[in-house]
C-alpha cells in the first residue's frame, strides 16, 4: 500500500504546478478501510422524514445556538369548508377567509381535510397553522392572474415585486403549515411559460432602482419571475413539519430575512425541475432542519445570503443554521453553499446526514461578483454515495454565465464584490463513491483559506485538485482511488497527515 504524507508532508506552494503521483502495489476492498472512530455515521435507513420524531431534540453546534420548542396556537380550528372551499374547485377566496379570519380572532389551525383543493396564492398570517390532514391535497394554479397582484419578495438573491410563493408570508409572526398532507405545485401554464431567461438575473433587475419600481406581474405577455413553493419574508418563528411537496416551479422552501426556523420531517420530490431546490435558507437566522428527506432537481439543502451590489445593498447574512438527520436523494448538490453569498454566510452546522445518488457531497460556489462568501462551517458524521465530487469549490462559475470573469487570470483587483470562503471544517465522513475526492477552483486574487478534512474515508475515481488555496490540512484520511495524480497550483501550506492512498491496479 502506498501512503502519501505520513510524516506531516508540507507542500509549500508559490505560483506554479504541482503534480503528485502515488502508487500502490496492492488494493484492499474500501468497506474493509473503514476506521472504528467512523461506524457511529449513519445509514440512509436511519436519517430522513421517516424517522421524525414528536420531539425536538435539544441542539448542540459549535457555536452559540437557539433552543427550539414546538409552536403553540390557540385551540380555536376552522376547516376551509366552513368558509366556502370546495373540493377539485378553485377555492382560493375560502382559504385565505380561513386565515385571515382566525388570525383577526388572535390565531388557530386553518384545516385543509381530505380531498383535492385548488388554489391560487395563499398568504399566511401571525398564530395561525394551515394544517393539511392525511389524504389533503392542496394543488396551485398555472396561471399567473392567480397570484396576482405582485408581492415584494427575492428572487435568486435580488429583491423584487413579483409572483412570491404559492403559500406567501411577509412580517407575521408565529405561522406554520403542518400536517401529513401534500402540496402540488402549478402545471403547464403562464406560471411556467412566462419566465425570465433571458440573462443572469443582475443583468435584467435594475439594482439602482427602487424596489418599488422592479416589477414583474405578467400582464401582456412580459416576464415573471417563478413563485417559489412555501416562502416566508421578514418572519419571526416559522414552523413547517411533515408535509409532501411535489412539482413546484421553483425553490421548494425558502425562508427569507426570517428569525427562528424550523423545518422538519419534510418530504420534497422535484426531481426533473431544473431549478427546483429544496430548502434553500437565504438571509435567515437560527435554522433547524431536520429529519427532512429530499429529492430535488437542482441542489437540496443551500444556504444563500443575497446577490451582488443588491445583496450588498440589503447585506443581510444568514447565520445559525444547523440541519441534521436529514436525507438527500438525487440532487446537484447534497448540501451547497452559494453561490448567492453578499451577506456572507457564517455558523452552519451540518451533521448526521446521508447524501445518496446525489451529484456533488459538500459544495461550495460564489462568483467574482457576488460578494461576501462564508465562515464558521461545520460538517460532521455525514455518509455519501455520490455521482461527481465528494468536495467541490467552484468559485468562478463558467463563461456562459460569467463571461470573462469566469477565467482565473489576470488576477481582478480585489473589491466590495470580491468574494471569500474561510475556517471550515469536515470530519467523520464517509464516501462510499464519487468521481473525485477533492476539487478545489477558487479566486486566485480570493484564496479559499484555513480548510480542514479530517478522520475521512473516500472511495473515488479521482484524487485532488487544488487551484489557489492556503492552509488546507488533509488529516487522517484514506483514500481507495482509480487515479493516481494530485495536482495543486498557487496554494500555499497543503499538508497532507496520515493520508493513505490505495491504487487500484489497472487490468
Amino acid at each position: 500500500m502506498g501512503t502519501f504524507g505520513a510524516n506531516h508532508t508540507r507542500l509549500l506552494m508559490k505560483r506554479y504546478f504541482f503534480l503528485v503521483l502515488l502508487t500502490a502495489f496492492s488494493c484492499f476492498a474500501f468497506a474493509q478501510a473503514i476506521p472504528e472512530r467512523l461506524t457511529s455515521i449513519p445509514y440512509k435507513s436511519q436519517v430522513g422524514a421517516l424517522n421524525m420524531p414528536h420531539e425536538i431534540a435539544p441542539v448542540t453546534a459549535p457555536f452559540p445556538m437557539r433552543q427550539f420548542q414546538r409552536p403553540v396556537f390557540p385551540s380555536r380550528t376552522l376547516s376551509i369548508t366552513r368558509t366556502g372551499a370546495k373540493r377539485n374547485k378553485m377555492s382560493t377566496k375560502a382559504i385565505q377567509s380561513a386565515i385571515d379570519q382566525l388570525n383577526k380572532k388572535g390565531g388557530g389551525v386553518a384545516i385543509v381535510p381530505k380531498g383535492i383543493w385548488k388554489t391560487g396564492r395563499i398568504s399566511l398570517k401571525s398564530n395561525v397553522n394551515l394544517h393539511l390532514e392525511e389524504g389533503a391535497e392542496l394543488h396551485f394554479s398555472s396561471e399567473i392572474e392567480d397570484y396576482r397582484p405582485a408581492v415584494f419578495t427575492r428572487n435568486e438573491g435580488i429583491e423584487l415585486m413579483s409572483l412570491g410563493a404559492c403559500i406567501y408570508a411577509n412580517g407575521q409572526t408565529n405561522i406554520a403549515v403542518t400536517g401529513k398532507g401534500k402540496l402540488v405545485g402549478p402545471g403547464q401554464g403562464s406560471v411556467r411559460k412566462q419566465v425570465m431567461e433571458v440573462d443572469v438575473i443582475e443583468n435584467v433587475v435594475p439594482w439602482d432602482k427602487p424596489v418599488s419600481e422592479r416589477v414583474y406581474e405578467g400582464y401582456n405577455g412580459e416576464f415573471i419571475f417563478l413563485p417559489m413553493f412555501i416562502s416566508p419574508i421578514n418572519c419571526k418563528d416559522v414552523f413547517i413539519e411533515g408535509v409532501s411537496l411535489e412539482n413546484t416551479a421553483f425553490w421548494n422552501i425558502v425562508p427569507v430575512y426570517c428569525d427562528g426556523v424550523v423545518i422538519r420531517g419534510v418530504i420534497v420530490n422535484s426531481v426533473g425541475i431544473p431549478r427546483g431546490d429544496g430548502i434553500d435558507v437565504e438571509s435567515s437566522r437560527n435554522v433547524l432542519i431536520e429529519y427532512c428527506t429530499l429529492a430535488s432537481g437542482d441542489d437540496c439543502f443551500t444556504i444563500k445570503a443575497g446577490r451582488s451590489k443588491d445583496g450588498l445593498r440589503v447585506n443581510k447574512p444568514t447565520e445559525n443554521v444547523v440541519i441534521r438527520y436529514s436525507l438527500a436523494q438525487k440532487g446537484h448538490g447534497g448540501i451547497t453553499c452559494g453561490s448567492e453569498t453578499a451577506g456572507m454566510i457564517r455558523n452552519l452546522y451540518v451533521h448526521d446526514c446521508v447524501f445518496d445518488e446525489t451529484g456533488v457531497g459538500i459544495r461550495f460556489k460564489t462568483r467574482r461578483n457576488r460578494g461576501g462568501g462564508g465562515e464558521n462551517i461545520f460538517y460532521e458524521r455525514i455518509r455519501m454515495n455520490l455521482e461527481h465530487t465528494a468536495f467541490n469549490w467552484d468559485m468562478l462559475g463558467n463563461a456562459m454565465h460569467m463571461g470573462e470573469l469566469a477565467s482565473r487570470f489576470p488576477l481582478r483587483e480585489v473589491n466590495e464584490l470580491t468574494p471569500a470562503f474561510r475556517n471550515i471544517s469536515i470530519k467523520d465522513i464517509i464516501v462510499e463513491r464519487s468521481s473525485q475526492f477533492i476539487k478545489i477552483n477558487s479566486i486566485p486574487e480570493s484564496p479559499l483559506s484555513n480548510v480542514t478534512l479530517e478522520n475521512i474515508s473516500v472511495n473515488s475515481d479521482k484524487l485532488i485538485t487544488i487551484n489557489d488555496a492556503k492552509n488546507i490540512l488533509i488529516k487522517n484520511t484514506s483514500v481507495n482511488a482509480k487515479d493516481s495524480e494530485i495536482r495543486i497550483d498557487a496554494s500555499s501550506n497543503v499538508v497532507f497527515d496520515r493520508m493513505s492512498v490505495e491504487v487500484q491496479a489497472s487490468k
